[in-house]
């Protein structure tokens, strides 16, 4: 018997993220484009994105956070080569190596790790140099780039694929100077290595920031994230013609007449002040909708914003109407998308709850399908 329907599904436009990669392209140049589809491509199904991205050639990389995400691209015949962003564990290195993997390396531990391994498997391990010039997460400090890179260049079953850098405020305008001055350290660094060695075939430091607001200098590769997906990192900036990717919709299933006094939801912590007509929702905290939201959330109803009204429950909400509305069971419901004339986006919704888009795509859940349209 066929799975029933989730009661709201997510629409990934992939057209969108055609228009939004040839922007990347065009602010890339020449350079190589990396897509960052980590985290299930940031909630919009990483296998098939990866599919339309490689069929078409919009991108010539891919990025993934775990080994795991790496691993289900590969087993479902995605052929672009793979940057696993962050060092793999002890036990995931063997498998990251044999699914052809490139991986980060960013200390003499992990390059003598990497070199066992695959020393031991009897194959060459393609990696890429972590410097943190700034970010203060992974990587070596940029005076130490030219010795650790002698040790990987000397190396049993090691290539030197790559050196990258992120930049950790390249995103807003207060953080120009010291942006400019982390590209200008790491990029020196990389400049005393290549004149000793030769140079790394690959140098990268764009994340979606950069892309849209920096100079991208001698690098050769850059690495987009959310702008592919339709969002700038400033969610007050407007720097490129860029198209949301995602919709979230539900729709109605229960209305109901209030009347003043009357409260809706746990802990009672809305009063209607008069007589008005409220509308329940099956979308809660389970499926991603924070409940952060509660009291202060809207949707699109009949192409009108109505405000979601009481707390957010694990599997519902409720919406306020207004008292003459026609609303009826079964009416859509739009929760990121537009509808008429008015658009919700993610970056309303992050800007309510004190977030970035990033943290609410990635939150919708896998009880919410997936519907991939534009191909």
């Amino acid at each position: 018997m066929p799975r029933c329907p989730s009661p709201s599904h997510a629409i990934i436009d992939l057209s969108a993220i055609a228009a939004n990669l040839a922007v990347v392209r065009k602010r890339a140049g020449d350079r190589k484009v990396l897509f960052a589809v980590k985290a299930d491509a940031y909630g919009h199904g990483a296998v098939e994105i990866s599919r339309y991205v490689e069929k078409h050639r919009y991108a010539d990389w891919l990025a993934v956070a775990t080994v795991a995400e790496g691993q289900e691209l590969v087993e479902s015949g995605i052929t672009l080569p793979i940057l696993k962003l962050s060092p793999a564990d002890p036990w995931d290195t063997n498998t990251a190596i044999t699914s052809g993997m490139r991986l980060t390396v960013v200390d003499f531990d992990t390059l003598e790790a990497v070199s066992k391994a695959a020393v031991r498997l009897g194959v060459t391990a393609k990696i890429h140099i972590a410097v943190d010039s700034g970010m203060g997460r992974i990587g070596l400090p940029p005076e130490c780039l030219a010795e650790l890179t002698a040790a990987a260049d000397c190396a049993e079953g090691i290539e030197v694929e790559g050196v990258f850098t992120h930049l950790p405020i390249s995103d807003v305008p207060e953080g120009d100077e010291f942006t400019h001055h982390e590209i200008d350290t790491f990029m020196n660094a990389v400049s005393q290595v290549e004149a000793d060695r030769g140079p790394f075939p690959l140098v990268h430091l764009a994340n979606s920031g950069a892309i849209l607001g920096h100079d991208l200098g001698r690098t050769s590769m850059v690495r987009a994230g959310i702008v592919g997906y339709g969002y700038d990192p400033d969610l007050h900036a407007d720097r490129a013609a860029l198209h949301p990717v995602l919709s979230w919709i539900s729709h109605v299933t229960f209305v109901k007449t209030v009347n003043p006094g009357d409260t809706v939801g746990y802990g009672r912590t809305w009063t209607a002040r008069e007589t008005t007509k409220i509308a329940t929702v099956p979308v809660g905290y389970a499926d991603g909708l924070s409940r952060g939201l509660s009291n202060k959330g809207h949707v699109l109803i009949r192409g009108s914003v109505h405000p979601i009204v009481g707390r957010i429950c694990m599997d519902q909400f409720m919406v306020d109407l207004g008292p003459d509305s026609n609303v009826t069971v079964g009416d859509e419901v739009v929760l990121i998308g537009t509808q008429g004339d008015e658009t919700l986006t993610a970056d309303d919704m992050a800007e309510l709850l004190g977030t970035i888009s990033y943290e609410i795509t990635c939150a919708i859940s896998k009880r919410v399908n997936r519907c991939w349209v534009g191909q």
